[in-house]
This record gives C-alpha cells, sequence and structure tokens, in this order.
C-alpha cells in the first residue's frame, strides 16, 4: 500500500479485502469497511457513495495501522473502541471482553419476558463493559442494578458507558470478587453473570482476537465451570422468590451447569437458550 498512489475508497476497500483473505480474516470486507469508516468517521453507507473520493496522506497513515494490526488478529472493535451490542453503542477497549451476538440472543429473550414488570433491581456479575445490564436498563425503564467487576480498568469501562448513555443514577459500580462482593442479605429480583467458562488448557487454543482480550475474562479454570459452581452455592442467598437467575455457558456447558444448579434444590423453571447457531448458550432459571 504506497503511500505516493492514488488511493480511492473503492480501491483500498479492494486491496484491503484482498489482504485480509490472504491473513485468515474472516469478515474480510465488513472488516475492511468497519476500520476504513473509524478513520473517515463516516458510516458505512457513506463509502458505498463516495467510491470515488481519494485519501490523504494521514488518513492512508492511520488506515494501514489498522489494516496491520487487524491482521495480526486484533478484533475490529479494539481498535476502533466501539462495538455495537443490542442496537447500542458500548466503548470497548484492552481491559473488557468484547460483547458478542451470541449473547445478544439470550439476552434479547429475557428483556422480552421481564420488560414490562416495572421497577427490577438486577445484579450483574462480571460486568466488564456493562453491555449485560446497560442494555437490560435501557429497555427496561424502570430497573435499576448493580454492576460487579474484579477489574477497576473495567469498571471504568463500564461506568463510561453508562455516563454515555445516561444511565449512571440507574447503577451502583462495586469493585469485588464476583458473587462475594455482594453482601449478606442482599436481595434482587435477577441476576446476570457471563463468567469465565474457558477450561485453562483451551485458552491457548483459542482465535487470535479472542487472545487479545482479558485472561481473566476467559479463564474458567480447570474444567471451565469454577465461577458456575460458586452461583451454585450463593445465587439462591441473594434472589427474592421467583427472582431469575441467566448465565451465559459454553459450548457443551449447558447440560452440566442446568444439572448443577437443579441439584441445589433452590431453583426451579429452567430453560437453555440456543444461539442462532443452534449452540447451547445460555441456562435461565427462577428462585423457588
Amino acid at each position: 500500500m504506497a503511500s505516493t498512489d492514488i488511493w480511492t475508497i473503492q480501491r483500498i476497500l479492494q486491496w484491503t479485502t484482498r489482504y485480509f483473505k490472504n491473513h485468515g480474516v474472516e469478515e474480510a470486507r465488513l472488516d475492511a469497511e468497519l476500520l476504513l469508516s473509524h478513520v473517515l468517521k463516516k458510516t458505512r453507507i457513506y463509502l458505498y457513495t463516495n467510491f470515488d473520493q481519494m485519501l490523504n496522506r494521514d488518513e492512508l497513515a492511520a488506515y494501514h495501522t489498522l489494516v496491520e494490526r487487524r491482521a495480526k488478529g486484533i478484533c475490529v472493535a479494539a481498535l476502533t473502541g466501539h462495538k455495537d451490542f443490542m442496537g447500542l453503542d458500548f466503548f470497548v477497549n484492552e481491559h473488557v471482553l468484547i460483547p458478542r451476538p451470541d449473547t445478544e440472543e439470550w439476552l434479547e429473550k429475557i428483556i422480552q419476558r421481564y420488560r414490562a414488570k416495572g421497577n427490577l433491581h438486577v445484579l450483574d456479575l462480571g460486568t466488564g463493559s456493562g453491555a449485560i445490564l446497560l442494555s437490560f436498563l435501557t429497555y427496561c425503564a424502570e430497573a435499576d442494578g448493580v454492576a460487579v467487576d474484579i477489574s477497576p480498568e473495567a469498571l471504568a469501562v463500564a461506568k463510561k458507558n453508562a455516563e454515555y448513555m445516561k444511565l449512571e443514577n440507574r447503577v451502583e459500580f462495586r469493585q469485588g470478587d464476583f458473587i462475594d462482593a455482594v453482601n449478606e442479605g442482599e436481595l434482587f429480583d435477577g441476576i446476570f453473570s457471563n463468567p469465565p467458562y474457558i477450561p485453562s488448557k483451551d485458552i491457548e487454543n483459542l482465535s487470535e482476537d479472542v487472545k487479545h482480550e482479558p485472561y481473566m475474562a476467559l479463564d474458567g479454570g480447570e474444567d471451565g465451570l469454577v465461577f458456575y459452581r460458586r452461583l451454585a452455592a450463593k445465587a439462591g442467598n441473594h434472589l427474592k422468590s421467583g427472582g431469575f437467575l441467566a448465565m451465559e455457558v459454553g459450548i457443551h456447558q449447558a447440560e452440566i451447569v442446568h444439572k448443577m444448579m437443579e441439584e441445589t434444590g433452590e431453583f426451579d423453571s429452567f430453560e437453555i437458550i440456543s444461539d442462532l447457531g443452534g449452540i447451547e448458550r445460555a441456562v435461565c432459571c427462577r428462585k423457588k
């Protein structure tokens, strides 16, 4: 990509798409467009209606840097600092797990189920960017919640998102170690958690873009189930009668987590929610 050449939007997108494909980037064209939109501060539609526009030297340099980093495995959201989730724009960085469409599938069902319930008080364990809790609060206008994360850097990202969405007055941010950050006797109408669930030995085999995300947000211990055991032991103590527990799970973990929660004797109304690819993605239940 010589800076002395004439590079139009169309030409640079074509070149980048080929380059990304040669480097194993799955969504080559989409990623090329998202990065260029970010550099130009324009929408993707703008790119298609201005194919003949030429890029200046500074734009080329900025775009080239992002393209090289994407080819090395860093995901687009981490490069642009933004990720669309549930129709909302979230600020993200290297300190948080990037929200994924798989999570949207089950969260949307929970929101539809409870958005008319009124004044709910919910808890989000391992909040990261705040994507789950802040989405729930956005679409459930009378709800409020507590966001817990062990990482102060992650909580800073969640706070920034809450302020951007004007939800900061409806969220308490609390630094602490997962469910141990909840006070004795503290009760909620619902608990969300997308905990680390990758078995420690499997992390080195993850895709390059995931490997660039925080290790503590991925590592679920030897079998990937450490945090579900903690939920099984304590979540029931912090749910009102009829309160929901909604947990994202990894591949092949749904039935195990279902049984784990069932064996506590504290929950009923179990449901396993699959994503669009048919993968069992979440386990939901209610406190008896």
